[in-house]
């Protein structure tokens, strides 16, 4: 077998592990470069897949290199030329993408009606559809320093710093979804304010969605479509919040298409947020879905107890808070949401202490958030999930964890994954290891599908909401 082909059939074995966004992000122009005692040296394109392939999935690699060569002991990375990787397997990642590897030149298309090439060329000051001078919307208290990293969010941090090293060429699009106020506007803010502070001549424009709704209309109503898509061609990196407002707004669906097609055939980066996945966002094009899920995917969920005590550090530093560690840990263990809420937590706590002229302890703080204490969720496990939806849909768990497909079955299989994600923020690997060894991807179909069900199906819509009426009342 030659290294060509062992990379190959090792790559098929990584893929069933990791979600696609991931495998075609890390192991996209790969290929291994030698391999001498036991040792495999595989060539990556750039520092950062270096990093990330050693770091976070050399035990991948490793167990899948192993299955096909026992005599494989470890491996290391190095960063080498294209042309030493020219036996890559890059066809294989984008035949099982469909999605454009990032080194191959497209062949330059018509822009959009309203868009031109020469006119960017031709008008170096950039106005807003009023007239006004152009805004980049950025807030510079939002910063990559100040953004805490853990599991959660780590590959969607790191996806937006490497954006920022090489803008408009990796990861392009970017798009990062995530529940309510878990950080996902603070990191784009950092990565436009990171780009602003070290290239300021790149024009950087982030905007909520909504506000870009209301600009559209304004322009239509004043006629003025042509200024406003003339304002957005010139921007290198254009930030777009809370996308899933989009949803039914079929006219600024359709412009804020044609801007998307301008700026990426123009190499321009486009980072966009959401509180779901592109396949979740009811009533979307399914062009602009394409497009969407044609770059980067990275999610950022709730944080665990660690980080939600090192946000509450940092934020008290930040504020010139005097707070204690049990006090920080009390907080973190009873406000588990977001972060929005662990601030707010503190913001009260402090307030308090003001008020009472009292330093913060133990005490003071089960005092003054007594109110929340009360609304905090119950703390429920797998087993407790897992038993409840059993009991609900008359399905023994011993037949949900079996493999098979039978309707009866995939669909509480199905709901008890979503549960498990959306109420635990349970790892895909380990949801997938309790169902039977199923793998990543399966684990997110599953989630996905029932995310994108409970939107549009009343059935499963009450079906959820009884399951977690269920999970509240249930002994822990």
């Amino acid at each position: 077998m030659t290294n060509e082909d062992l990379w190959k059939a090792a790559l098929g074995q990584i893929e069933l592990s990791l979600s696609k966004a991931n495998f075609i992000t890390w192991f996209k122009n790969t290929s291994i470069l030698s391999m001498e005692n036991g040792r495999v040296v595989i060539g990556v394109p750039n520092g950062f897949a270096k990093e990330w392939l050693e770091n976070k999935y050399n035990l991948y690699i490793i167990k899948a290199l192993k299955s096909l060569a026992p005599e494989i002991q470890d491996i290391k990375c190095s960063i080498a030329p294209n042309s030493h990787r020219k036996n890559g397997p890059e066809t294989f990642v984008k035949s099982m993408d469909g999605a454009r590897p990032s080194s191959i030149v497209q062949p330059e298309s018509p822009l959009p009606s309203g868009f031109s090439r020469k006119r960017i060329a031709e008008k170096p000051v950039l106005t807003a559809p009023s007239g006004e001078i152009f805004r980049s919307n950025l807030n510079t208290r939002y910063t990559f320093e100040n953004f805490i990293v853990a599991e959660n969010n780590e590959l969607a941090r790191a996806a937006c710093f490497a954006i920022s090293q090489n803008l408009g060429h990796l990861y392009n699009p970017l798009f990062i979804y995530g529940g309510v106020g878990l950080g996902k506007t603070h990191l784009l803010q950092a990565l436009g304010n990171e780009i602003a502070a070290k290239q300021p001549e790149k024009r950087v424009k982030y905007i909520t969605s909504e506000r870009f709704t209301s600009e559209l209309v304004e322009s239509i109503k004043n006629q003025t479509v042509d200024q406003f898509k003339a304002a957005y061609e010139h921007i290198d990196l254009l930030i777009i919040d809370d996308v899933q407002f989009l949803s039914g707004r079929e006219k600024t669906q359709s412009e804020f298409f044609h801007i998307f097609n301008a700026l990426y055939q123009l190499n321009k980066q486009i980072v966009i947020s959401s509180d779901r996945t592109p396949k979740a966002i009811p009533t979307l094009e399914e062009r602009l879905r394409s497009r969407f899920e044609g770059g980067m995917i990275a999610d950022i969920s709730r944080p665990s107890l660690e980080t939600r005590a090192a946000i509450l550090e940092t934020k008290a530093q930040e504020k010139g808070v005097i707070i204690d560690s049990a006090s920080i840990h009390f907080i973190a263990e009873h406000v588990k949401e977001n972060v929005r809420e662990l601030e707010g937590a503190l913001a009260r706590v402090s307030a308090y202490s003001e008020f009472q002229k009292v330093p913060i302890g133990l005490s003071l703080v089960q005092k003054a958030l007594s109110d929340m204490l009360v609304q905090t969720k119950k703390s429920v496990k797998l087993d407790d999930i897992v038993k409840i939806v059993s009991d609900f849909y008359g399905v023994p768990v011993e037949e949900m964890v079996k493999k098979g497909r039978k309707k009866e079955v995939a669909h509480p299989r199905q709901v008890a994954m979503y549960l498990l994600r959306t109420e635990l923020d349970t790892p895909f690997s380990t949801i997938g290891d309790f169902f039977g060894g199923r793998d990543h991807t399966t684990v997110l179909h599953a989630v996905d599908k029932i995310t994108k069900n409970r939107e549009s199906t009343l059935r499963i819509r009450e079906e959820i909401a009884s399951l977690k009426e269920k999970l509240q009342v249930a002994p822990v």
